[in-house]
C-alpha cells in the first residue's frame, strides 16, 4: 500500500552540451559511411562506446524495429533520443541502488525490518510502527524476512508506475 503510492520519483535530467556533443561525435564516428543513419551493428558499437556493454538481440531488434521503414537505420535524432532515454534509465537505476545501500547499513545486501524501521525513522519520524511493518512486509515479495536489492528495486518502480498512471 504504502509504497505503491509514494514510489521514488526519477529526477528530470536535462542534457549538458558537453554531453550532447559526445553523443553526436559518437553517432558520427560509427556512421563510417557518412549515410546519416546508424544500421543495426553501428548502433551496436555505439551503445558499447557511450555504455560500456554491448546490447543483447533483443535491445537490438527492440530499437531496429522502431526505426522508420522508410530510412535504413537509426537517424541522428532518433539516436539522440534512444541515448538519453538509457541514460535516465541508468540514473534511475543508480539513485534506487544509492538508497538501498543507504539503507543497508550493514552491507549485507539485503535489508531487515530493524534497517526499514531506522531508515524511515530518519525521514518519516512519526510514522506509525505498523505502517512501517507493512510497507516491508509489502516490499519482501516472498516472505523471508529479507528485502533483496531486487524486492526493493521492483517496489521503487511499481511504486513510480502507480504515480505515472494516476497523473
Amino acid at each position: 500500500m504504502f509504497f505503491s503510492q509514494a514510489g521514488a520519483r526519477p529526477q528530470m535530467w536535462e542534457v549538458s552540451p558537453s554531453e550532447h556533443k559526445k553523443w553526436v561525435e559518437v553517432f558520427k564516428a560509427c556512421d563510417e559511411d557518412n549515410k546519416g543513419y546508424l544500421s543495426r551493428e553501428d548502433f551496436k558499437v555505439a551503445v558499447v562506446m557511450l555504455f560500456g556493454y554491448k546490447p543483447s538481440k533483443i535491445e537490438a531488434d527492440s530499437v531496429m524495429s522502431s526505426v522508420d521503414p522508410n530510412t535504413s537505420g537509426i537517424l541522428l535524432e532518433g539516436f539522440l533520443n534512444i541515448v538519453r532515454q538509457k541514460k535516465e534509465v541508468q540514473l534511475y537505476w543508480n539513485e534506487i541502488r544509492h538508497i538501498f545501500t543507504a539503507f543497508d547499513r550493514h552491507y549485507r545486501g539485503y535489508l531487515t525490518l530493524e534497517d526499514f524501521t531506522k531508515a524511515f525513522r530518519q525521514v518519516a519520524p512519526k510514522l506509525p510502527e505498523r505502517i512501517i511493518l507493512e510497507v516491508f512486509r509489502e516490499v519482501d515479495q516472498d516472505s523471508d524476512g529479507h528485502v533483496s536489492f531486487k524486492d526493493f528495486e521492483y517496489a521503487m518502480n511499481y511504486g513510480q508506475k502507480k504515480i505515472s498512471n494516476n497523473l
